[in-house]
C-alpha cells in the first residue's frame, strides 16, 4: 500500500513519519519526501489514526489525485532546489515530468490552477529561498551560490532576488 503525504520537505519530515507509523505499529518498506510504501494494507481506522498524528505535526496525508500531483511536483521541485547539490545542469520541466510520470502541460496548467502560480514562478520563489540560506548559514561566495543555484551569472541571480523580494512578486 502507497500512502501520500503533503509537506514532507526534509529528513527531519521523514524522521516524524516514521516515528507516527512506528507509534501505530504500522511496518513500511520505505519511507521517502512525500510518499511511504507499507509493506501491507491498512484500515481505515488506521488511516485516520495516521492522519490525526501527522496532522500534529504540520503533514496530513492526501487523497484526491490532483492533490497527489500537486504534491508530487512540490516535492520534485525541493529534491531539485534544496537535496540535490551536484545534479548537472537540466530542463526543469523534462526532469518534473519524468518524475511525476505525466506530460508537463498537464501538469503545468493543473498546478497554476490549483496553486495560483506557474511552476516556473514556483521554482524561482523556491531558489531565491534557497539562496537567502545559503547566503545566512554558509560561507560560500555569492558567485559560488550562483553557480551551484543553476544561475548564468551573479547579474542573473541578483535580478532574480530583487524581483523575488518584491512583496506583490510571490503568492501562495
Amino acid at each position: 500500500m502507497m500512502l501520500r503525504i503533503r509537506n514532507m520537505e526534509s529528513g527531519r519530515c521523514i524522521a516524524m513519519v516514521k516515528n507516527e507509523l512506528n507509534k501505530q505499529g504500522i511496518q513500511y518498506k520505505t519511507v521517502e519526501l512525500g510518499e511511504v510504501k507499507l509493506k501491507e494494507n491498512i484500515s481505515a481506522e488506521k488511516l485516520q489514526l495516521i492522519d490525526m498524528g501527522l496532522r500534529n505535526a504540520g503533514l496530513e496525508l492526501m487523497e484526491d489525485k490532483k492533490s497527489r500531483y500537486i504534491e508530487m511536483i512540490k516535492v520534485t521541485i525541493n529534491e531539485l532546489v534544496y537535496l540535490s547539490d551536484d545534479l548537472p545542469k537540466q530542463n526543469y520541466s523534462d526532469y518534473i515530468s519524468k518524475k511525476v510520470n505525466r506530460d508537463y502541460t498537464f501538469l503545468s496548467n493543473l498546478f497554476s490552477g490549483a496553486q495560483g502560480i506557474t511552476i516556473e514562478k514556483y521554482i524561482i520563489a523556491q531558489k531565491i529561498n534557497r539562496v537567502k540560506e545559503l547566503l545566512v548559514y554558509s560561507k560560500l561566495s555569492l558567485s559560488d551560490i550562483a553557480y551551484k543555484m543553476q544561475y548564468s551569472s551573479v547579474a542573473h541571480l541578483s535580478n532574480q532576488f530583487k524581483k523575488g523580494n518584491r512583496p506583490e512578486a510571490f503568492f501562495f
